[in-house]
C-alpha cells in the first residue's frame, strides 16, 4: 500500500476551510498562508478567512459604490456531455453600484443551497443557461485601494502582502 504525505492526510476531502486568525498573525500574510496550507486549505483551491476584530482596513466605504469596473466579463458556455468551451466578452463598464443591483438580481442572485457542494452541482447544471458576469480582472488595483484601505493599513493590503502579488 502507497505511504501517504502529511499533505495527502491534512484535508482529504478537500473541503472549504474557515480560519480565524489573532491579530498578531493576521500581520504576516505569507506565514498565515503558509499555515493554512499546512492545514491542507489549498487542496479545496479557496479558504474563507475571517479577520480579527482589530483589524480595519477602512472607517468607512462611502465611495466604493462610485468605483467602475472597467471591463466586466461575462462568461458564455457551450456544450453537453462532458465537451464544453468556453469564452469571454467584454461588457461595458459598470460602478459597483450598478454591479450590486446585477448580482442581486433574480437571474444572478445565489440560489438557494444545502452546502457548498449543492452550489457547485446547480452551478454546473446552469452553466450553459446562466452567463455568469465577473468584475475581479482588474488591473492597476492599487488605484482602487484607495476606496477599500486607509492610508497606512498594512496587513493584507493587496498592494503591499510582501509577495509576487505586489
Amino acid at each position: 500500500m502507497p505511504q501517504t504525505s502529511g499533505e495527502e492526510r491534512a484535508n482529504p476531502d478537500c473541503k472549504i476551510m474557515t480560519f480565524r486568525p489573532t491579530f498578531e498573525e493576521f500581520k504576516d500574510f505569507s506565514s498565515y498562508i503558509g499555515y493554512m496550507e499546512s492545514q491542507g486549505a489549498h487542496r479545496a483551491g479557496l479558504a474563507k478567512v475571517i479577520p480579527p476584530k482589530e483589524w480595519c482596513p477602512a472607517k468607512q466605504y462611502d465611495k466604493v459604490e462610485d468605483m467602475t469596473i472597467p471591463a466586466p466579463i461575462q462568461q458564455m458556455v457551450t456544450g453537453q456531455q462532458g465537451l464544453y468551451q468556453q469564452y469571454n466578452i467584454q461588457k461595458k463598464p459598470l460602478t459597483v453600484k450598478e454591479y450590486r443591483k446585477l448580482a442581486e438580481s433574480d437571474k444572478y442572485r445565489t440560489p438557494r443551497h444545502i452546502d457548498y457542494e449543492d452550489l457547485e452541482r446547480k452551478y454546473w447544471k446552469n452553466i450553459t443557461f446562466i452567463q455568469p458576469i465577473y468584475g475581479a480582472d482588474i488591473s492597476g488595483t492599487s488605484h482602487y485601494s484607495r476606496f477599500l484601505y486607509d492610508p497606512g493599513v498594512k496587513e493584507w493590503n493587496i498592494n503591499s502582502l510582501n509577495t509576487i502579488l505586489d
